[in-house]
């Protein structure tokens, strides 16, 4: 359930003569080197219930001009644990580069980068990794997963699920390629999803994930973080139910349940609702898609408590044509958004339509005929809260370029 996106294809496309993914690096040996890997994974991770994981947007250095010094200045770097970099591509049953010239090659002056030096044409790495490893130098304690698929992305997952092994490899290669080994602490497999539908349609079986994680992990080993955004609804027999999250959750470090978008403008005609309820209310158009119910179902089936984190949207998701306040209105199509029909940022949000009642744990805005919902910092204080009586490992958010230039809403996680 994270938002889709549309990459840059032909801005892409003009630039792909100079754009490549260099694929390589093979695996490290030797007592030295191990010691050395270990900062990379689980001797470092944060302690549960602490864990705070960001999305980055690849595609957010265009149009939404975020970029990763927006990261340090804004003050989230350093609320933040791990930063999930979205998205690579899954292509062909391997992990692929999505954007490769905001990912490498984009330069950077330097008022725009991160240390306030600027990068120079024949330097080996470029663009966002290298902003990322700046921050990191900065930031010793942060840590960065590569994250593939997303909505768009998540086709490739299909092909991937026949040879679990080969795709495991071609992963590791590519997030350990010796340009950029030192930017990564791990993978993040954002698949959605499997054995089920979201934008394409999966039939890979229930197992399948199961045995992708798996392979993941075999690859990766122990001193790599590997993590996983899965699906939040716990309807009996819904996406949950279809794959083995159980299973395979001793293959991640955590899970990542995509606890937001419920529901949403694509339903045109309403029932408005919150997109992301932490419980459940008089009136929700479908019982179980809340917050507390997904993670009481995978607590029910066998996910340790710490190795799952709650999820908040860093944006609102609105109608137009409704007249009535509270939750539950008719509508007659999307809001307008900044960027998209029927969403926007928070930061857009809190002063376009301030928040003027809450429900399920989560807020809502009736601003002439418009109707949003969203969360403040007050009601992430309420979802913190949960968070520390569920003993949940951490919270994640989609995604940085949401939240107001001085880090509101990470301000209210921590």
């Amino acid at each position: 359930m994270l938002r889709p996106h549309t990459p840059r294809a032909s801005f892409r496309a003009l630039l792909a003569t100079t754009c490549c993914a260099v694929l390589g690096a093979g695996l490290l040996a030797g007592a030295g080197t191990a010691a050395a890997e270990q900062d990379k994974g689980t001797a470092t991770k944060a302690a549960a219930g602490s864990k705070v994981v960001g999305y980055f947007t690849e595609w957010g250095v265009y149009d939404r001009n975020y970029h990763v010094k927006n990261v340090d200045t804004s003050g989230s770097a350093d609320k933040l644990t791990h930063i999930n970099y979205a998205f690579g591509n899954v292509q062909g049953g391997k992990c692929t580069m999505g954007d490769a010239y905001a990912a490498t090659d984009k330069a950077y002056t330097a008022d725009q980068s991160v240390d306030g030096v600027a990068d120079t044409w024949d330097q080996e790495l470029r663009g966002n990794f290298n902003q990322l490893r700046k921050l990191k130098k900065k930031h010793p304690d942060l840590k960065v997963l590569w994250s593939f698929g997303g909505w768009t992305w998540s086709g490739g997952f299909t092909e991937a699920a026949k040879n679990p092994a080969a795709f495991a490899q071609s992963c590791y290669d590519l997030v350990e390629n010796s340009k950029w080994a030192d930017v990564f602490d791990g993978i993040d497999i954002d698949w959605e999803y499997p054995n089920a539908c979201g934008l394409t349609c999966d039939t890979s079986g229930r197992e399948a994930y199961k045995n992708l994680m798996s392979a993941v992990r075999s690859k990766f080993g122990g001193n790599n973080l590997v993590t996983a955004a899965i699906p939040a609804d716990a309807a009996d027999g819904g996406k949950i139910d279809a794959a083995d999250y159980a299973g395979a959750a001793q293959y991640v470090d955590w899970y990542n349940p995509m606890t937001y978008d419920f529901f949403g403008a694509w339903d045109a005609k309403g029932p408005t609702a919150p997109h992301s309820p932490l419980t459940s209310y008089n009136g929700i158009p479908k019982e179980s898609w809340n917050s507390d119910a997904t993670i009481k179902k995978l607590k029910a089936l066998g996910v340790p408590s710490e190795k799952l984190l709650l999820g908040i949207g860093f944006y609102g998701r609105g109608w137009t044509g409704v007249t009535q306040k509270e939750p539950g209105g008719t509508a007659t199509g999307p809001a307008a958004g900044k960027y998209e029909q029927g969403i926007d940022d928070y930061k857009e949000l809190k002063t376009k339509c301030p928040a003027n009642g809450t429900v399920g744990g989560t807020a809502y805005a009736h601003c002439g005929n418009n109707w949003w919902s969203y969360d403040t910092p007050a009601t992430i204080a309420g979802k913190m809260d949960y968070k520390n009586q569920q003993n949940l490992g951490g919270t994640f958010f989609w995604e940085l370029s949401g939240d107001t230039s001085n880090g509101e809403l990470i301000k209210a996680i921590n």
